[in-house]
């Protein structure tokens, strides 16, 4: 149930009707894809670290017990720029909650299709 990815590794904690609750590790200057999704909110809850988080435009450093709401269809972005490792705790909600609905615009790892 943990799924590695170049940034870090999340693990699915629970999952419900239109609802999936996930942990999700970045690694030490971990970048997560510039990205969108068509069918799901999420809402992050800072656990550990000081993420940067990009909302559209908007760029927020976060800190731990801070949490973002990440409406549908808005481009989105986690990047921990530290030298610890960042943890959020992640509540998606939505119709859709499955990885194929990621559109990246921005990707260090080369995964942009």
């Amino acid at each position: 149930n943990i799924h590695y990815r170049p940034w870090g590794k999340f693990t699915n904690l629970f999952t419900g009707k239109e609802f999936l609750i996930k942990e999700l590790h970045i690694n030490p200057q971990g970048i997560l894809s510039l990205q969108k999704h068509n069918h799901r909110s999420e809402h992050w809850y800072i656990a550990k670290g000081r993420p940067l988080i990009t909302l559209n435009q908007k760029r927020f450093l976060m800190r731990q017990n801070e949490h973002i709401f990440i409406p549908v269809k808005s481009k989105h972005r986690i990047e921990n720029l530290e030298n610890k490792s960042v943890k959020i705790i992640e509540a998606q909600i939505g119709s859709l909650l499955k990885e194929t609905d990621i559109i990246r615009y921005k990707d260090i790892y080369g995964r942009i299709k």
